[in-house]
C-alpha cells in the first residue's frame, strides 16, 4: 500500500529468540539458480559506497560462471546481468583488499546489501551508466566471500551489473554451492516487498534506503527454513486495482514489473512453495477513491492463482491475507478472499491459506516483520507438506 489512508494502531508481540537468529542469517540462503552463464533470452527495453571510486585491478565479468545468481535475473544485456527484483542476490568468493562493483547502466533507486565475511554496508547505485562503487571498508588481503543483495524494490529500480573489480593478480572463485532443501516464493505487494520497514514514525518514499526487503518477513521465514525464495512483489499492486498502473496478473511472471516486459522462464526454478499476499491495495484505493471495492477480485484472484498453478503442478500453493489495516479487519476484503480461498481449496488440494494476527497501522516496520514472520513459521512448521518436503532429496524437486 501507498500513503493515504486511515490507519490503525500497530499491534505488539513477544518473539522467540529463534526469529531473530534467523534475520541474521538472510545472507546465507542460496537458492541454486544460476552458477554458469546459460543461454540470452530477448532483451527487455526496458550509500556509504562512492560511485566515483574505481579501484583498480583484475575485472571479473558479470557472466563469469564463478558468479553464483540466486533472483529472477535478466541474462539478455551483452554488458551484462540485469538485477531487477528485490532479494537477488550475486555471490563470488575472491582474495585481496580490494573490491568494487561494476554497473552498466542504473535506471531509478537502487540500493544493495553488501556482506563480506563479517563487514556490512549499504551503497546506492545512482541512476546512470558506468557506476564503478569501491566497498566502503577495509579488507585483508586473505579469502573472502562477497554477496551483493538487492534490498529496494523491483518497480523503484534496476541495474546492469557487469561485474566486480579485485586487487591486481587477485584470484576469484565460485562459492561452495549450497543446495537450498526447500524453495519459496513470494507474490505481493508493499507489505511483502518490506517497504518503509526501516522507517521511524512516519512512512516514506523520496529515500528507499530505509526500504530493506533483507527484513522482510519472507526473507524471515525462508531464512529460518534454510529455504532459497524469491519475492517478486510491487508496491502499491492489487489483483485487480491499486496505486500503480500493472496489476498482479500481468507481471507474476515477467522479468521486469512491466506488462511488456518479456516473461521469465519459468522451467529453470520451480519454487516448492508459493505465498500470495494481495489485497490491501484493492481495497485501499478503492476506499480512498470513492468506490467500490472491485467485483471482479476474486475472480481474478483465482485466474491468477490457477495460472501458477499450471507453471508450477508440483507446488503447495499458501494464500495469505493481512500485514496491515485492510487485509487484517476491512469486512469487503475478507469476504471477497474468503471466497477466493473456499472455491480454490475446493477444486486444489495443495492449496492452504494463512491469516495474519499481527498487523500494522503504518508499512510494517522491522520489529511488525519478525512478528509477522513469527506467526508464519510457526504455522509452517505444523504443516505436513513441510515435513515432506524437506525430507526429500534436492534433486528429486
Amino acid at each position: 500500500m501507498l500513503p493515504g489512508r486511515a490507519f490503525y494502531r500497530p499491534m505488539n508481540r513477544v518473539l522467540p529468540t529463534a526469529l531473530f537468529l534467523a534475520s541474521a542469517l538472510w545472507l546465507m540462503v542460496f537458492d541454486g539458480s544460476i552458477s554458469a552463464a546459460p543461454p540470452q533470452p530477448a532483451s527487455d527495453p526496458t550509500s556509504n559506497g562512492s560511485a566515483t571510486a574505481r579501484p583498480a585491478g583484475n575485472s571479473i565479468p558479470a557472466k563469469d560462471a564463478r558468479f553464483h545468481y540466486a533472483g529472477r535475473v535478466d541474462l539478455s544485456p551483452k554488458n551484462g546481468v540485469g538485477l531487477v527484483w528485490q532479494a537477488t542476490q550475486v555471490t563470488l568468493d575472491f582474495e585481496g583488499n580490494s573490491l568494487g562493483f561494476v554497473f552498466a547502466k542504473a535506471e531509478g533507486a537502487n540500493f544493495f546489501n553488501v556482506q563480506v565475511d563479517d563487514l556490512s554496508a549499504v551503497i546506492e547505485v545512482p541512476a546512470g551508466n558506468d557506476r564503478v562503487i569501491a566497498f566502503p571498508q577495509p579488507l585483508g588481503s586473505g579469502r573472502h566471500r562477497v554477496t551483493l543483495f538487492k534490498r529496494s524494490e523491483a518497480h523503484a529500480g534496476f541495474v546492469v551489473f557487469s561485474g566486480m573489480r579485485l586487487a591486481e593478480r587477485a584470484q576469484a572463485w565460485a562459492p561452495a554451492k549450497l543446495p537450498a532443501a526447500l524453495k519459496f516464493e513470494f507474490f505481493g505487494d508493499s507489505i511483502t516487498v518490506g517497504a518503509c520497514n526501516e522507517d521511524g514514525p512516519v512512512d516514506q518514499w523520496e529515500n528507499l534506503r530505509t526500504h530493506n526487503s533483507a527484513l522482510s518477513y519472507a526473507a524471515l521465514t525462508s531464512a529460518a527454513f534454510g529455504a532459497g525464495y524469491r519475492n517478486i512483489s510491487v508496491s502499491g499492486m492489487g489483483v485487480v486495482t491499486g496505486y500503480v498502473e500493472i496489476q498482479a496478473p500481468q507481471i507474476w511472471d515477467r522479468l521486469y514489473p512491466s506488462a511488456s516486459s518479456p516473461r521469465a522462464d519459468l522451467t529453470l526454478w520451480k519454487p516448492d512453495v508459493v505465498f500470495l499476499n494481495y489485497g490491501e491495495n484493492d481495497t485501499s484505493f478503492t476506499q480512498n477513491n470513492n468506490q467500490p471495492f472491485p467485483p471482479s477480485f476474486a475472480g481474478a484472484y483465482v485466474n491468477l492463482v490457477r495460472k501458477i498453478r499450471a507453471a508450477y503442478p508440483g507446488a503447495e500453493i499458501v494464500l495469505l491475507r493481512g500485514g496491515m489495516g485492510g487485509g487484517a479487519e476491512n469486512p469487503t476484503l475478507r469476504e471477497a478472499w474468503n471466497a477466493v480461498v473456499t472455491q480454490l481449496e475446493a477444486e486444489d488440494p495443495k492449496v492452504t491459506h494463512f491469516v495474519f494476527v499481527h498487523f500494522s497501522a503504518l508499512h510494517p516496520r522491522v520489529a511488525d516483520h519478525q512478528a509477522m514472520a513469527a506467526e508464519l513459521i510457526a504455522w509452517l512448521q505444523h504443516q505436513d507438506f513441510i515435513s515432506g518436503l524437506a525430507k526429500k532429496p534436492t534433486a528429486n524437486r
